[in-house]
C-alpha cells in the first residue's frame, strides 16, 4: 500500500507539474492546462477514496503517534 501511495503522489505531482508546462508553453490558447488540473484532482480523489476503502476493509490500520 505504501508503494501504491507513493506512486499516487508521483503522479499528481507529475500532473500538477504538466499542467504548469502546457500554462506557460500555450498562453492560455489551448485546454490542456485546464485538463491537466482535472487529471490532477481524479488522481487526488481516487487516491482519497481508496484510501479510506483500504481502512474500512481493513487492509490497512492506524498506528497512532509513536
Amino acid at each position: 500500500m505504501k508503494i501504491f501511495v507513493a506512486i499516487a503522489f508521483i503522479l499528481i505531482i507529475a500532473s500538477l507539474g504538466s499542467a504548469l508546462f502546457f500554462l506557460m508553453r500555450d498562453k492560455g490558447r489551448s485546454n490542456r492546462t485546464v485538463q491537466a488540473l482535472a487529471m490532477r484532482v481524479g488522481l487526488s480523489i481516487t487516491l482519497f477514496l481508496i484510501v479510506l476503502i483500504s481502512y474500512k476493509l481493513g487492509w490497512i490500520t492506524p498506528t497512532g503517534i509513536r
